[in-house]
């Protein structure tokens, strides 16, 4: 008879594991999707800039417009998620996304694109939030639960380089693949979805749009102010920052997240609890998320740009020039879920800070020539070994960050936690490739000017020759604002591993109480 019991126990056992492993895959193509969009159009961005003329500076908005409504609408879809289903929630979002996407791929005009990346960001914004609520929801405490979480802490690390990769390859076809891939997949994680997925306990409460469009809009209006101010720069430098429309985004984005704090602390049930925040540990998790990934989207940006416009790498060639990062942080990640168990959070994240650091820096020594208008960059010697480094410091950053932003909080605000844990990755990245992308279209306009100026006068060059000079000017101009762009995203890193550092406290022992009956919650 025990033979019998023992076997049907086996049979069982094997089945869940099968179910886990499968709800692992729906989970994480999921996240993959969403997170690699918010780069996978990098690759594409000369192309897209042709098809539909966008102005330089406009250009980071293919990229901003995604990541500020993700990022944005986040703490709205974990809300979404723990009030209707996080299953039923999870569906809606990936069906949103992929409705987008289709939108996206058949745009005619930079507008319809732009929205199109918007709904894109509101359906992720959905969709992610209670994708990871749902690993809390269907995987057990201990060892399946952090291999769940080392998974998607994984994805959600290099889905930025392989949006690049498969960008790369898609842009090789059409641009528009770019968006249209995500369609068939969508769909399909959309109806494997009940299959696979257990659906989690409703709570009451309300959804708090006031909270969701004031810290909305603030955002978007601080990022309209920072891209107007670089649009400007080419006329005057020190007009760009008083224009009217400058200073009148600025202010209202900076009010509107004010409004949006004020509504916070007195709504009953706000899409940002500041009990989410009273732990140390967690707000540590939340502020060091918001400044890493800036450093990192602008990396992605401004290299997959200076690959294709100044190395002359094709699209495919581009794409593949990232693959280093998508293996490396794979392999750190790994690394990490292991040390996770044996050493504190602090020094792993730290540590993976400063690495991490040390890679973007390492990208600001590209070299250039004023005088005779070149470029000295190589892939081998001034990209690889930096993007090498970086990919192993971002992999031992996610897996630490994303445990502890979780660390504690009860089921009712699992999925506001790892909303707020999403968001602070999607804004960091918008603003900091905002901010980013302000430094360095000034830098680059500051060097053109000065080199111009520096030109002999006299001569009648060729048009050819013209044309040639024109192309070598742009060439070490964004070289130039790239660099001390990579310097500033540097500095960013670098205050989240001193973030780190100062306030982190939790001990590994503790994280492995997660989930396990009797431990404490905050």
């Amino acid at each position: 008879m025990s033979s019998v019991v023992d076997e049907t126990t086996s049979d069982e056992t094997a089945a869940g594991s099968r179910h886990l492993g499968l709800a692992l895959v729906v989970i994480s193509i999921a996240q993959l999707m969403v997170v690699l969009d918010a780069t996978i159009a990098n690759i594409a961005i000369p192309y897209i800039q042709h098809d539909l003329h966008f102005s330089p500076a406009s250009l980071s908005w293919i990229i901003t417009g995604y990541t500020l409504s993700f990022g944005g609408l986040l703490l709205l879809g974990g809300r979404l998620g723990d009030i209707l289903g996080r299953r039923k929630v999870f569906m809606a979002g990936v069906t949103i996304f992929a409705v987008a996407s289709l939108l996206g791929g058949i745009a005619q005009s930079k507008e319809l694109l732009i929205a199109a990346r918007v709904l894109q960001g509101l359906g992720a914004a959905i969709a992610s939030p209670t994708a990871l609520a749902l690993i809390t929801t269907n995987f057990p405490p201990g060892k399946p639960r952090n291999r769940a979480f080392a998974v998607y802490a994984a994805m959600s690390g290099a889905g930025a380089a392989v949006g690049l990769i498969l960008g790369g390859w898609l842009t090789e076809y059409s641009w528009r693949w770019t968006f249209l891939i995500n369609v068939p997949i969508g769909l399909l994680a959309a109806i494997a979805a009940p299959l696979v997925l257990a659906e989690s306990a409703r709570h009451r409460g309300s959804f708090d749009l006031g909270g969701a469009l004031s810290g909305t809009f603030g955002l978007v209006s601080i990022v309209y102010g920072l891209t107007h101010a670089a649009e400007l720069v080419n006329k005057s430098a020190a007009r760009s920052w008083t224009d009217p429309v400058t200073v009148s985004a600025l202010v209202l984005g900076a009010v509107l997240l004010v409004v949006f704090l004020v509504i916070e602390r007195r709504i009953k049930d706000p899409l940002l609890p500041f009990r989410i925040l009273a732990d140390r540990t967690r707000a540590t998790s939340f502020a060091v998320m918001l400044l890493i990934p800036a450093g990192m989207f602008a990396m992605f940006f401004f290299l997959s740009q200076l690959v294709q416009n100044v190395l002359g790498y094709s699209s495919l060639r581009a794409g593949l020039a990232f693959l280093p990062f998508s293996f490396g942080i794979v392999v750190s990640a790994g690394i990490a879920s292991n040390l996770i168990n044996r050493i504190d959070p602090r020094w792993l994240a730290g540590g993976g800070a400063l690495i991490a650091s040390v890679g973007i820096w390492g990208f600001s020594r590209i070299g250039y020539d004023t005088a005779t208008l070149a470029v000295d960059a190589s892939y081998a010697k001034d990209l690889l070994p930096w993007i090498l480094v970086m990919s192993f410091g971002m992999g031992f950053v996610f897996v630490p960050v994303t445990l502890t932003a979780v660390h504690g909080v009860g089921d009712r605000d699992s999925g506001i936690g790892s909303g707020v844990l999403n968001a602070m990755q999607q804004i960091g990245g918008a603003l900091g490739l905002s901010v980013l992308s302000t430094v360095a279209v000034t830098a680059l306009q500051n060097k053109a000017a000065e080199i111009v100026a520096a030109q002999p006068g006299g001569g009648n060059p060729t048009p050819a020759q013209q044309k040639e000079f024109k192309q070598r000017l742009a060439d070490v101009a964004f070289t130039h604002g790239s660099t001390v762009a990579f310097w500033v995203g540097a500095l960013m890193i670098l205050a989240g591993a001193v973030i780190v550092f100062a306030f982190m406290r939790v001990s590994h022992e503790e994280l492995a109480t997660d989930g396990v009956p009797g431990a404490p919650v905050t």
